[in-house]
C-alpha cells in the first residue's frame, strides 16, 4: 500500500455493489449497516462514502440509507478521487449523521496503523462527525476480545440497545 498506489474504483464499486445487493434485501423498518475487517473494512469505510455521495465511484446511484458503519483493521481506498465530493449540502448532512467506529492496531503489519489514523482524518475532513477512532497499542493484524468488546460497547450506544439483552 502507498498513496501513490492505483485507485481500482471499479473493483471498490464492484464490491460496495455486492455488499448493496446484500442489504437492499432487508427491510426498511430496521437499522442497517456494514462492516468488515482489513478489505471487508475498505469496503465498509467506502461504501460510507457512496452512502453520503448518494452514489458509486461510477456515479451510479447508492440507493439504500446506512445506519452505521464498523470498520477493523482497514483503510480508505479512493481517498484521492474523493477529495471534491464531499462539498455538497446533503452529502455533508448524511456524512454528519453517520456512526462510523474504526478501530486498529499499533501493530498491524499487513495494514500499518497510518493507513487507519490518515484514513479517520480525511473521514472527518470530509464531514463524518460522528465517527470514533480505536487505537489498540499492542494489536496486529487480528482482532482481540478488547476491540471486540469495543464494537459491542458502540453498537449497543449508537443504536439504542442499552439494558437489551
Amino acid at each position: 500500500m502507498s498513496g501513490d498506489a492505483s485507485q481500482d474504483v471499479e473493483g471498490m464499486d464492484a464490491s460496495a455493489g455486492h455488499v448493496l445487493s446484500l442489504l437492499s434485501a432487508e427491510s426498511p423498518n430496521i437499522k442497517v449497516g456494514v462492516g468488515g475487517f482489513s478489505m471487508g473494512a475498505a469496503t465498509a469505510i467506502y461504501s460510507a462514502c457512496c452512502f453520503a455521495r448518494g452514489k458509486f465511484g461510477n456515479g451510479t446511484g447508492y440507493p439504500v440509507h446506512l445506519d452505521f458503519v464498523v470498520a477493523l483493521s482497514g483503510w480508505l481506498p479512493y481517498a484521492r478521487g474523493l477529495n471534491n465530493e464531499f462539498e455538497d449540502y446533503e452529502v455533508g448532512s448524511r456524512a454528519a449523521s453517520l456512526p462510523i467506529l474504526l478501530c486498529h492496531g499499533r501493530g498491524d503489519d499487513v495494514i500499518r496503523f497510518r493507513y487507519g489514523q490518515m484514513s479517520a482524518e480525511k473521514l472527518t475532513s470530509f464531514g463524518f462527525e460522528d465517527l470514533t477512532f480505536k487505537s489498540f497499542p499492542s494489536l496486529g493484524h487480528y482482532t482481540i476480545p478488547e476491540e471486540m468488546d469495543e464494537v459491542v460497547h458502540w453498537l449497543t450506544s449508537k443504536l439504542g440497545l442499552e439494558g437489551e439483552p
